[in-house]
């Protein structure tokens, strides 16, 4: 356990490549951005289809 902790720090300070400040930033914001366009196209077809089911059962009572 102990070795797979020193190598798992060295990994991290030797051989990981993080990103600038600024870079990380606009990552961020490309995330967040992505995120709520696919949450109201989700939205969009979730009320869409809630609908279509709505009157179809509508359409079977009468």
């Amino acid at each position: 356990m102990v070795d797979y902790i020193k190598e798992s720090w060295n990994e991290l300070t030797n051989h990981v490549t993080w990103p600038t400040w600024a870079e990380a930033q606009r990552l961020t914001v490309i995330v967040a951005v992505f995120s709520v366009v696919l949450a109201l196209v989700v939205w969009g077809i979730d009320t869409v289809f809630s609908g279509a089911i709505d009157r179809y059962f509508t359409w079977i009572k009468s």
